[in-house]
C-alpha cells in the first residue's frame, strides 16, 4: 500500500474497494453486488466509521481513507501487506484507528504485515520484529523485545553521523 494510498478521490468507497477487480454483469458494473460486498468486508474487518460506502473518497478523513486502502489490500486476498508510512500526516484518533486495524490483522493471522515507518513508537506498538535497511542491506534484524526505543534512536543517530562524516570527508 503506497504512502499516497492510490485511491481515486472522485470514486465511491465501494468503487475504490473493487478498483481493477470490478464485478461485471451483462457488460455493466454490478454496483449492487460491489456495494454489498464492500459493506460486508469493511464490517468484517471492524471498520465501522465509514458513513456510507457510496460516499466519494474525497469526503472522508485521512484515517478513513487509510482504512479503505488497507481493506482493499486485504480483500484482494493478499498474503503480505506492505504499508509505507501508514500513519503519515494523521492525527492521534485516526492513527489509533489504523493501529487497531493492524492489531486485528495480526490477530487474524492470515496476513503478514510489513511496515515502513520512521515513528519508533508505532513500530514498537504493532511490530514483532524490527529491521533497519541501509544502502539496500539489512543492518539490524531483532525482535522488538530485544531492543529499546532509546537503543534504536542511538543506533540511528550514530549511523546518520557516520554517513554525514563519509560524505563530508
Amino acid at each position: 500500500m503506497y504512502q499516497d494510498l492510490a485511491l481515486v478521490n472522485e470514486l465511491s468507497v465501494y468503487h475504490n474497494m473493487f478498483l481493477n477487480r470490478e464485478w461485471v454483469r451483462w457488460r455493466l458494473l454490478n454496483n449492487v453486488k460491489m456495494r454489498r460486498l464492500a459493506t460486508e468486508h469493511l464490517a468484517s474487518m471492524g471498520i465501522t466509521n465509514i458513513p456510507d460506502v457510496g460516499v466519494e473518497v474525497a469526503k472522508l478523513s485521512g484515517g478513513q481513507r487509510q482504512a479503505i486502502a488497507v481493506a482493499r489490500a486485504v480483500y484482494s486476498e493478499s498474503k503480505v501487506l506492505l504499508l509505507d508510512e501508514p500513519l503519515a500526516a494523521m492525527g492521534a484518533k485516526e492513527g489509533a484507528l489504523i493501529l487497531d486495524l493492524i492489531h486485528d490483522l495480526r490477530a487474524r493471522g492470515d496476513v503478514s504485515v510489513i511496515i515502513i515507518a520512521h515513528n519508533y513508537a508505532q513500530v514498537f506498538e504493532v511490530c514483532d520484529r524490527l529491521n533497519i535497511l541501509q544502502q539496500g542491506e539489512i543492518t539490524v534484524d531483532k525482535a522488538t523485545t530485544e531492543i529499546s526505543a532509546a537503543e534504536l534512536t542511538d543506533l540511528m543517530v550514530s549511523e546518520y553521523r557516520t554517513e554525514r562524516l563519509k560524505r563530508h570527508s
